[in-house]
């Protein structure tokens, strides 16, 4: 911000106090409106499963079953195209390979690649990694951004300028802006950091590493964010799992949903894309491993002890939203879709712990288990609920993370780099089978006016 928009800011200050107050005001429809229209909120019923709005090939998140016409919970499960993501999982690890790419092919193209198409695939996303010349300097160096997502979504529209054919919709263009994209994400977001430390922080340095050809995801990602650039097999792999996990979850998350949203109105990948950057930006979807690592560390300042009961008793102190940020939440618990467990969680809880073990971080990885643990119980005590309440994927992703050192600013951003590629899939399948524009309805519930010309109001 210069210094001219600063001043008009303070100019203006009082006046837009004002306005606020005279907007939040004017709009006020009640909660027992959204009952008497049988409004479905956030696209949901009031049980909270989802409003059927679409229907997908891509990828899909169980975690109920029908008996007898009643919903009965059962253990998540997440597929990829059909196949199981413990599978996935794995089979790449036992295989000593990284799974991320074969995931992204999977979504792509809705097949399981041999190993030749994974080569060739794999080769094609190391070609298009480099960043269009002079990109660094002219978009990333000369105005960085605290806000690494911010950042990404500039560095995203602006590459639409660097497109030769950038609003062609046809599938192999928007293909190749998708591979682009899922190859160029980990430079964008990992630039973007650096940039931001040189120009706005006490860092003092700055470096700017170009990808390896012959690195994964993963590991490029950990290449051009180490000064060094060091990294061991088991970092690489464990952040790799990451990647695979969180690389779809159905149509109906918030930013797939914008997905499909924004493409069923024929827009160009890289608004399409720009607009999932900013659905997963918010703090209820996308940040919430942000939260999970602010809390923990809230717990590890107020419980000097590290004893059992001393951590139950602070997080009853969050539940009754007497402690950490008051709303009562303990970040990475529970689940809006899964009950009795997630899948993903269950799978990097155990890639978490041996990451723990390997670092000499054991003690913190039980305060993870000891925090969960309480959460569920102190929760199903105080509201007489009689189901488990289980760790989230964002409950050890923040984790694996922070052990890895890698910053809090780009934990968000690590989710999106490995979303695109789920991104891309389901926006290939929305203008091969979508059509319409997606357009829900809304009840207006203002009364009707009459003008009242200026000079009498």
């Amino acid at each position: 911000m210069n210094f001219k928009d600063a001043d008009l800011i303070v100019k203006h200050s009082h006046e837009i106090t004002s306005l606020a107050t005279l907007a939040s005001q004017n709009d006020n429809i009640v909660p027992s409106a959204y009952e008497r229209y049988d409004v479905k909120r956030g696209l949901r019923d009031a049980d909270g499963k989802g409003v059927l709005c679409g229907l997908t090939e891509i990828s899909e998140v169980t975690a109920w079953d029908e008996r007898d016409g009643k919903r009965v919970p059962v253990k998540g499960e997440l597929h990829y195209r059909g196949y199981n993501v413990k599978d996935l999982v794995k089979n790449a690890v036992e295989e000593n390979r990284f799974g991320f790419e074969e995931t992204a092919y999977l979504l792509l193209f809705g097949k399981l690649p041999a190993a030749s198409e994974l080569e060739s695939f794999c080769a094609i996303l190391s070609d298009f990694r480099s960043l269009p010349r002079n990109f660094v300097r002219d978009v990333i160096m000369k105005q960085p951004s605290k806000d690494a997502m911010n950042m990404l979504a500039r560095c995203v529209l602006s590459l639409y300028g660097y497109d030769p054919d950038p609003d062609n919709t046809s599938i192999s263009n928007v293909l190749r802006q998708c591979l682009g994209l899922i190859a160029q994400l980990p430079m964008l977001a990992a630039y973007s950091y650096r940039a931001y430390r040189y120009y706005d922080t006490d860092d003092g340095s700055l470096v700017i590493h170009k990808p390896v050809a012959e690195y994964s995801t993963a590991q490029n990602i950990l290449h051009v964010l180490r000064k060094d650039n060091s990294f061991t097999d088991l970092e690489a792999k464990v952040l790799d799992v990451c990647l695979t996990l969180h690389a779809d979850h159905g149509g109906g998350n918030a930013s797939t949903f914008t997905t499909h949203l924004a493409t069923s109105t024929g827009t160009d990948t890289y608004s399409s894309t720009a607009a999932s950057l900013g659905s997963l930006k918010g703090p209820k979807h996308g940040g919430a491993n942000v939260k999970v690592m602010q809390m923990l560390e809230n717990i590890k300042q107020n419980v000097k002890t590290g004893s059992r009961d001393a951590v139950y008793d602070y997080v009853e102190k969050i539940i009754d939203k007497k402690a950490f940020d008051k709303t009562g939440l303990v970040y990475g618990v529970g689940h809006a879709v899964y009950t009795l467990s997630d899948p993903r969680a269950e799978v990097l809880k155990i890639y978490a712990e041996k990451l723990a073990k390997a670092k000499g971080l054991e003690e913190e990885f039980a305060l993870y288990e000891t925090v969960a643990t309480a959460a569920s119980e102190i929760t199903n005590a105080k509201k007489n609920l009689h189901k488990p309440l289980t760790p989230n994927v964002d409950f050890y992703s923040g984790f694996v993370y922070s052990t890895l050192k890698l910053p809090a600013a780009l934990y968000t951003p690590l989710f999106a780099i490995a979303r695109i590629a789920g991104w891309s899939a389901h926006r290939i399948e929305e203008l091969l089978c979508g059509g319409k524009i997606i357009r829900p309805a809304y009840a207006c519930v203002q009364d009707r006016r009459e003008y009242v010309p200026i000079d009498k109001r």
